[in-house]
């Protein structure tokens, strides 16, 4: 990047060098500004062309330098010969002034250095554009490169030239003598003008008598700056050293083969010797048929054949060639009438430009924006000519691109879209907005284009108000929203309000309908559906106009109206206006379909909004509901929860003896409970603190894995120890109250239950939930029978079973009421026996007299019957013992399911136990 940065900054600096030092001095640069070097012309491509301006007036020129340093290798008077030669054509060029001649807007200066003069604006040589690039920096322009001539500039430029030389041996009566591609000049806008007068020949004899012009003989000895270029010159030159005006229609003629042969001229000819190539020439001229000008174009190349005839008499003259056929191009004619159009006069001009927009398609860009475009907007300055010139320009526009239309285009309409007169102007512009709007900056589109739009609309005129309303929703989505919301919509307003006339009025509501799409929907509903009810008339149209607003608004998707604003304003004014007299059948329908499309789009939200205001108060009030039965279910289910655990609470104090096994937790959450506590019972539970304190700074027990070991069978006694517990058991039934059928389930003495659920070896913690150790079971050395209670049986005040709970004395165990018993004469459920097998490991190895497998082969209840009074008996129920019973053997083989709350044991009692002095007999037959 850096090297290539040191390139452009050396090429920049050294082409700056050689305009310095090749202008340097030189009094053309007092008035004018130097350039690049983008060109070379004249006779041997000796004059470097640059850009250049004017320092007073900007004005853009062509800068022809010459440098005396090319010539520095001949001598003095070889100098001198060829500064005068390059002296003579430029001040011939001066004095002559033509539109096929290159202007000269500054005479020629000279200075020690160079010489130099100014000219109009000029881009390259003929013979640059054919490829010949001598004396042209190195960094050239890409557009001489790739420049490439269309047809039309070569048939129109060829005609230019003859144009020229018409002028020349016309009027002038002068032979140019050096027609060559180096000295055709194409300027700025394309157009090939003539220069290098150096060897012209001017007529001896009077204008009156025929022209006669003196010839010299070729010299080889003089500089090649001092001859003319022998490949474009007539053969007589040479060989009759004569020359007359066929001389140049000689020249015209190797001119035309060179530009349809890419620069390469018909004959190559040998300085060195003159003479022998030329009559070589002559030769190959005379016998010169059309295999060699395959290249011309045909409509044009017998005239070639003739331009380049040995006999001069044969060619055709300037004039001739001016007319022949191959000029003819609809293209060319074109660009020859915009070069006269000077001359012509308006209704000749209006002509012309009616019928251009058909040409201009068959026009290439470039010719069109090079030659066209200048030429038509030259006119902008005639106002009458206005409206049919700038149809023209705008169609050109089209085709433009957005820098070129910036460039060239949008300028010269500046002042056009300020006027007024005549209205044509604001309706060619108001046809084209789009284009206006597509292709000119924001800026402009600000300051000059919606200004005059909005000029349109209050303007006096009836007609442009008219025609300005038709044509703004063609381009209303091109203007921006804040300059339609605040610029545009207030003016259209305006006319439809003010106007006095029908059209206008009907017009600006069809406008504003038909750009309703481009607003927003609040902006619609703020401002534009009120101000239709401040409309005064009652014409038809207009009611037609209003309701076509509305139902647009109504029916379009991004819009719509809020049926508070269909209840509150839009069906309350258009129902009166419903009922004008002014309106036919056919216009009533329309209103009335209308308002039953609202009324149909109000019932219907209306109602769906009030069925959902419906369907949520319903579903609140469920909530409300299931919340109040909630909280209702939770104050029952606490009310139970802790009536339970006084009740299990006070169980555990009789069931467990000793005490010591207690769970520390939940005596300290009861001790909690209360509301005073004394002395001994704060020290009590202080200490109970520390002691599980220390339970929990202690390592948790990590299982230790015991390999089984093989009972060893060992005989134990245990009978003294059944017949103590079934004594008391026998004590049990004897001294229990009598209390009423509701509360069937009465205290238990602690002893009475201790051999069930507490062992000397019962260390574990008890947790109880409602009231019950969900752990209570056997735990002996050798085995263990966990109880699990199920606590689901109380989460619910509608449990069946449970339909009054009498708290008893901490000393006594309060039963249920769902212990139910038949009817009598109703059929019992035969229960399925208790597995009393578990027994076995209870009394250990020892064979008593009667086994415990015989045991369990007898009725299950059959044993414990006498100590339960018959059924319906008042006292304890038969369900409470043969229930204790049931949990001892499900226990014993370590069920989970706790029968003693399983519903089926309250709804369905065991048989009914026989009497007491019959389970006495068995168990002294069991014992011995």
């Amino acid at each position: 990047m850096e090297s290539m940065l040191n390139k452009l900054k050396s090429t920049v600096t050294k082409v700056t060098a050689d305009v310095t030092s090749a202008v340097m001095g030189n009094p053309v640069t007092r008035e004018f500004d130097v350039g690049r070097h983008i060109a070379s012309g004249g006779n041997g491509l000796v004059w470097k062309i640059f850009n250049g301006t004017k320092k007073s007036t900007k004005q853009e020129v062509a800068v022809f330098v010459f440098d005396k340093k090319l010539i520095d290798k001949y001598q003095k008077f070889e100098k001198d010969q060829i500064i005068d030669s390059l002296k003579r054509g430029v001040q011939q060029l001066t004095r002559l002034r033509h539109p096929r001649l290159l202007t000269v807007q500054h005479p020629l200066e000279e200075s020690r250095d160079c010489l130099a003069f100014c000219t109009e604006p000029v881009f390259a040589s003929l013979a640059n554009v054919l490829g010949n690039l001598e004396n042209i920096p190195s960094s050239v322009s890409p557009d001489i490169k790739d420049y490439k001539l269309y047809d039309v500039e070569t048939k129109y430029g060829l005609l230019q030239v003859s144009e020229g030389l018409s002028f020349l041996h016309s009027s002038v009566k002068m032979v140019h003598g050096n027609i060559t591609p180096e000295n055709i000049i194409l300027n700025k806008s394309g157009a090939w003008k003539i220069m290098g007068f150096d060897f012209c020949v001017s007529s001896t004899n009077p204008s009156e008598q025929e022209p006669k012009f003196p010839c010299k003989e070729w010299d080889p000895n003089l500089p090649s700056l001092c001859l003319p270029n022998p490949e474009y010159l007539a053969p007589e030159y040479i060989l009759s050293v004569s020359c007359e005006t066929a001389s140049d229609m000689y020249s015209l003629g190797t001119v035309m083969y060179a530009v349809f042969n890419k620069g390469k001229p018909i004959f190559e000819v040998n300085k060195q010797d003159i003479y022998k190539s030329f009559s070589r020439q002559l030769d190959q001229l005379s016998r010169l048929g059309s295999s060699s000008l395959t290249n011309i174009p045909e409509e044009v190349r017998e005239h070639v054949k003739l331009l380049l005839n040995v006999t001069p008499a044969v060619r055709p003259d300037a004039d001739q060639m001016t007319k022949i056929p191959f000029f003819d191009d609809v293209g060319a004619v074109t660009l020859q009438y915009f070069d006269t159009l000077f001359q012509r006069d308006n209704l000749q001009k209006s002509q012309f430009f009616k019928g251009l927009p058909k040409v201009l398609p068959k026009l290439p860009k470039r010719v069109i924006v090079q030659r066209i475009l200048p030429c038509l907007t030259s006119e902008f300055v005639n106002p009458d000519m206005v409206p049919f010139v700038l149809p023209n320009v705008l169609l050109i526009a089209e085709e433009c691109t957005k820098e070129e239309y910036v460039k060239l285009v949008l300028p010269e309409l500046g002042p056009v879209f300020k006027q007024q007169e005549p209205i044509q102007i604001l309706l060619i512009f108001l046809q084209k907005m789009d284009l206006l709007l597509t292709k000119t900056p924001p800026d402009e589109i600000k300051n000059s284009v919606l200004p005059m739009v909005y000029r349109a609309l209050e303007a006096p005129s009836i007609q442009i108000q008219e025609l300005c309303l038709n044509i703004i929703p063609t381009f209303a989505n091109l203007i921006d929203y804040p300059s339609m919301k605040n610029a545009l919509i207030p003016r259209i307003k305006n006319a439809c309000l003010q106007t006095s006339s029908l059209a206008v009025r009907v017009n600006s509501l069809v406008c504003l309908g038909k750009i309703l799409e481009y607003l927003d929907k609040w902006f619609v509903l703020d401002d534009i559906l009120p101000f239709l009810q401040q409309i005064p008339s009652k014409e038809p149209a207009v009611l037609m106009g209003i309701l076509g607003i509305y139902k647009c608004t109504f029916t379009h998707k991004k819009l719509g109206i809020t049926k508070e604003q269909l209840a509150g304003k839009v069906l309350p004014h258009l129902i009166p206006l419903s009922i004008e007299n002014n309106l036919n059948l056919n216009q009533f329908n329309s209103f009335i379909s209308v308002i039953k499309e609202m009324l149909n789009r109000l019932e219907s939200e209306h109602k769906t909004k009030l069925e959902q205001l419906h369907i949520m108060q319903e579903q609140q009030k469920s909530l409300d509901i299931g919340n109040q039965m909630s909280a209702s279910e939770d104050t029952k289910v606490t009310n139970v929860g802790s009536q339970i655990d006084k009740v299990f609470n006070n169980i555990r104090a009789d069931l467990l003896t000793g005490g010591e096994s207690e769970n520390k937790e939940d005596g300290l959450q009861n001790k909690q409970k209360r509301a005073s506590l004394t002395l001994e019972e704060k020290q009590k539970l202080a200490k109970e603190q520390e002691q599980a304190q220390k339970l929990k700074s202690q390592q948790p027990l990590k299982p230790q894995v015991h390999t089984p070991i093989a009972p060893v069978k060992q005989t134990k006694d245990l009978t003294d120890t059944l017949m103590d517990n079934m004594s008391s058991l026998t004590s049990l039934s004897v001294t229990t109250p009598k209390i009423s059928a509701s509360s069937t389930f009465t205290s238990v003495p602690s002893m009475g239950l201790g051999m069930m659920f507490s062992t000397p070896n019962d260390n574990t913690k008890r947790n109880l939930t409602n009231g019950l150790n969900a752990n209570m079971g056997f735990q002996t050395t050798g085995f263990s029978m966990p109880v699990n209670t199920n606590q689901n049986l109380f989460s619910s005040p509608s449990t069946p079973g449970v339909t009054k709970m009498t708290p008893g004395t901490p000393s006594t165990l309060p039963n249920f009421s769902a212990v139910s018993v038949p009817p009598a004469g109703a059929k019992q459920t035969q229960q399925r026996p208790t597995d009393m097998s578990a027994l076995n490991n209870l009394f250990g190895p020892q064979k008593p007299k009667v086994s415990m497998n015989q045991l369990s082969q007898q009725k299950p209840n059959q044993w414990l019957n006498q100590f339960v009074p018959p059924q319906g008996s008042p006292g304890m129920g038969s369900s409470v013992m043969g229930t204790q019973m049931n949990m001892i053997g499900q226990s014993s083989f370590g069920m989970q399911a706790n029968p003693f709350f399983n519903p089926q044991n309250f709804a369905q009692p065991p048989t009914t136990m026989t009497s007491s002095s019959s389970a006495s007999n068995d168990l002294k037959d069991l014992f011995g």
